[in-house]
Formats: structure tokens, C-alpha cells, sequence
């Protein structure tokens, strides 16, 4: 009766907490990275392609204003007809045929990439100061000491900062330069309707936005690869500098170039000394310019084999094609400067504990 009683009154032992699971850290970390850095990582490519939507407006604003004074003083002539009562882009429609079409989606397509590059430019300038002081920041105020306490090994802290450059980054920027792009046509439509156009037979048809769209997505994997010597450079100087980051990131690649071009170092390997600029200074601060994988291709070499064609601004489809931009991982400079990448992160994350701890 007393071991049965004792056995009822006995308090339930306490079980230790599971371990946050991997996947649950890491998504806690690139919670952290965006919500930090929210100001670069969203608001700077939407602000970005709020002004390229800003300045098409005003720039077809002057053109519809030069279009109907041109109408209105006899000026515009139309296949020989003259334009006395306005624009009528219902006539110039009816006046254009396959081959004119076919340019007109081609000129709108180029259109479409100009005006959707706006949040890609800025998403070169946003990775690339990110990583800059993706560690050296935390350790200038000391915010490191508080991350430090936590369960979270630098491993997991400088690949979250590393993933946030790569893909979060330009996910984010590519969602903001597809909706850039949409509101161009939207607002190209509007000015088409106002004129007595079609947007659906003179924008929508022959553009290509879904097709674009789906390249745009399909580029950052290969975005992700080609920028790692960048942001594996820029985060190891993030953690090894005591000061000016950005001075040190910039100027030992830059003296390396004036050193090796002054020796002519470049002749001992048989190779150029541009080689090393464009080789080693250009893919350590550069690889993050979202169209700098196109080196990766032979596109000359593609052009010979038939695989595309870009004689004009109407064979823009050729080059924007998966199995052209998936050839870039086919070359040995790209996974070359992967290796170093990758290299230099693992010496980043040492680098934190280091510093740290010294």
C-alpha cells in the first residue's frame, strides 16, 4: 500500500527540450537577415521600380504631348495619311503586318527587360554592401555578444548571411522586377486605350511578359552560383577587417591587378594580364551584377552552332532560352569561382569565431 501510494505521489521526471531542428534554425536566421536588412532586401528594388513606372510616365507623357502637336499643325503623316484629329492608334494597328508585329513584340520585349532592370541594378549595389557588413557591422556594435549567447554556431550564423545574399536577395528582386514589369504594361495599356488602341492586340500579343518571367525565375540559380567569389570575398574582409571594410575589399584586389600588370606576372602561366582582371579582380567584386553569368557562355561559339540567334533586337527569344542559360553550369569558370567561393566563406565563418574570441 506505501509503494503503491509513494509511486502515485512521485512528481513526473522532466524531459530535456528537443533541439530546434536544422531547418527551423536556418529559417529563424534568414528571418533575421531580412527583417534586419528589410530597407535593402524589399523596399530598395520596389522603390526602384516605382521610379522606372514614374519616369515611363513622364516620358510618355512628352511624347503623346509632341505626338498631337505634331497631329494638330498636318506633321504626322501615317503610310502617306495625314493625322489632323489626334493619335489613332486603332489605325496604326490596322496598318501593320506579321513582320511588323513581330518587330513591335520584340522592340515591347526589350521594353519589358529595360524597364524590369531597375531592381536588378539596385540588387548589385544591395549584396554587395550587404555582405560588406554583414559581419563587420555586428561586431562594431557589439550586437555579436547577444547572437554569440544563443545556441547558434558561426557556421550556421555566415551561411545564413551567405543564402541571404544569394537567393533571398534575388528572389525578392525578381518578384519586384516581374510586378515592374506588369505595371509597365498596365500602364502602356492605359495610354493605348486612351488612344483608341487595343492592348490586347497591340501590347499583349505580341509581348512575351509570362515568357520573361519565367526566365527571370529560372536565372537565380544561376545568379546564386555565379555571385559566390563576391559574396564569399565580401563577407570574409566583412569578418577579418578592424575598420574600413570597404577600402580593404576593394583596394587588395585592385593593387593585385597593378602588381601583376607592372611584372607582367601574367606572362609566367602564358596568359594575359587582362586574364587576371577579369578573372580575379572582376569575379571578386563583380559576380554579383545579376547579367555577369553571361561570361560563363561562349555565346559566339553558340551563335556558330545554330543554338541561337541575336542579330537584332527581334532575336532577343534565342538568348533567353533554359537551355542557353543553363550552359553557364557547363563551364569550368563557373564552378571554379564557385570553389573559391565557398573557400572563402569557410574562411569567413573561422574568421568570426577568431575575432571574436581575440
Amino acid at each position: 500500500m506505501n509503494a503503491s501510494t509513494d509511486t502515485m505521489t512521485r512528481a513526473p521526471v522532466a524531459t530535456p527540450p528537443a533541439a530546434p531542428h536544422a531547418t527551423h534554425r536556418y529559417r529563424m536566421l534568414l528571418r533575421r537577415e531580412y527583417w534586419e536588412h528589410k530597407g535593402g532586401f524589399l523596399w530598395a528594388p520596389l522603390v526602384a521600380g516605382a521610379i522606372s513606372l514614374g519616369l515611363t510616365l513622364l516620358f510618355a507623357i512628352i511624347a503623346l504631348v509632341a505626338a498631337h502637336r505634331a497631329a494638330a499643325g498636318g506633321e504626322l503623316e501615317i503610310d502617306g495619311e495625314m493625322m489632323v484629329n489626334g493619335l489613332d492608334l486603332g489605325l496604326i494597328t490596322s496598318r501593320l503586318g506579321p513582320e511588323e508585329m513581330r518587330q513591335l513584340g520584340a522592340g515591347l520585349d526589350m521594353s519589358l527587360i529595360m524597364a524590369s532592370s531597375w531592381p536588378f541594378i539596385v540588387l548589385a549595389f544591395v549584396v554587395f554592401f550587404y555582405c560588406l557588413g554583414a559581419l563587420y557591422d555586428e561586431r562594431k556594435d557589439r550586437s555579436v555578444l547577444f547572437w554569440k549567447s544563443l545556441p547558434l554556431s558561426d557556421r550556421d550564423t555566415v551561411l545564413s548571411k551567405a543564402i541571404s545574399a544569394a537567393v533571398v536577395a534575388p528572389a525578392i528582386a525578381t518578384v519586384a522586377a516581374i510586378a515592374t514589369m506588369y505595371g509597365f504594361l498596365l500602364l502602356v495599356s492605359a495610354i493605348v486605350l486612351a488612344h483608341g488602341g487595343n492592348p490586347v492586340t497591340l501590347l499583349w500579343g505580341p509581348a512575351s511578359p509570362l515568357y520573361l518571367a519565367a526566365h527571370f525565375i529560372a536565372a537565380i540559380p544561376v545568379y546564386a552560383v555565379w555571385a559566390l567569389p563576391t559574396v564569399g570575398w565580401l563577407l570574409l574582409c566583412s569578418a577579418w577587417a578592424r575598420s574600413k571594410p570597404f577600402l580593404w575589399a576593394v583596394m587588395i584586389p585592385v593593387f593585385a591587378g597593378v602588381i601583376v600588370s607592372w611584372f607582367d606576372l601574367m606572362e609566367f602561366f602564358d596568359l594575359e594580364t587582362l586574364w587576371f582582371w577579369k578573372n580575379v579582380v572582376g569575379r571578386s567584386l563583380l559576380s554579383v551584377v545579376p547579367i555577369g553569368w553571361l561570361d560563363a557562355l561562349d555565346l559566339q561559339g553558340m551563335a556558330a552552332m545554330g543554338r541561337f540567334k541575336f542579330e537584332s533586337a527581334a532575336d532577343i527569344r534565342g538568348v533567353l532560352n533554359l537551355k542557353v542559360m543553363y550552359s553557364a553550369f557547363a563551364s569550368p569558370k563557373m564552378w571554379i569561382g564557385a570553389a573559391a567561393g565557398v573557400a572563402m566563406i569557410l574562411a569567413a565563418i573561422r574568421l568570426r569565431r577568431w575575432r571574436d574570441e581575440g
